[in-house]
């Protein structure tokens, strides 16, 4: 007998690209949902977080429908929770666009800021310089592109471990001008600044490692 499918409830909160989500995360063989639901979002066996647009608006609207405290609390019980683009940057402790400061999670420290780069946005796709140890990109060859949609990223990466009992969160990169911050896979907490639902075979392949840790 099979195991049932794993519940994935893709967080609806008007700032993401639900449907492509639900759809990448079906085909994958997730049980998928899209609501705001507080209950089912707490005892999904993941959360999936999308953002599309600004900072400040994604924030807002995540503060609205309680996301903001739906996520605190899957990650304080140890919960996976994945956010994609600019629901990977709302992760981070502050969003400046336009020369406007706006707070963010907080999850991890950090800045999302312009990009530095000839053309922006940074439209297309890109490689992307994962960890060896990466369960994130396992099984996925470092040629692999993914897609990118974005002004702004986070360019320096600061979060320290002291303890030698956590393991210490794996960053990925990519370049676009300058290098930025491409994934991270931080306990339960992961994320990536492009979009695994649009990146053909290596994004299924991710999401399917993503599922698998669920």
């Amino acid at each position: 007998m099979s195991a049932p499918a794993k519940k994935v409830v893709v967080f609806d909160y008007g700032f993401g690209n639900v449907r492509s989500a639900e759809r990448a995360l079906a085909d994958v063989g997730a049980d998928v949902e899209i609501t705001r639901d507080y209950d089912l979002a707490m005892n999904a066996d993941g959360l999936l977080v999308p953002g599309v647009g600004a900072f400040s608006a994604c924030m807002k609207g995540l503060r609205d429908a309680r996301g903001d405290w739906i996520v605190g609390r899957r990650l304080s019980g140890g919960r996976p929770v994945m956010g994609i683009c600019v629901g990977m940057q709302i992760l981070f402790e502050r969003g400046i666009e336009h020369g406007v400061e706006t707070e963010g999670l907080d999850e991890w420290p950090g800045v999302v800021a312009p990009l530095k780069a000839p053309v922006v946005p940074h439209m297309g796709w890109n490689t992307v310089e994962a960890p060896e140890d990466s369960e994130l990109f396992a099984g996925l060859d470092a040629e692999a592109r993914y897609y990118f949609v974005h002004s702004y990223a986070v360019h320096d990466w600061s979060l320290e471990v002291t303890n030698a009992k956590i393991r210490a969160p794996r960053v990925s990169w990519a370049t676009h001008g300058e290098p930025f911050v491409a994934a991270v896979e931080n306990g339960a907490l992961w994320a990536t600044q492009f979009h695994p639902e649009k990146s053909g075979d290596a994004g299924a392949q991710l999401l399917t490692n993503w599922i698998g840790t669920l």
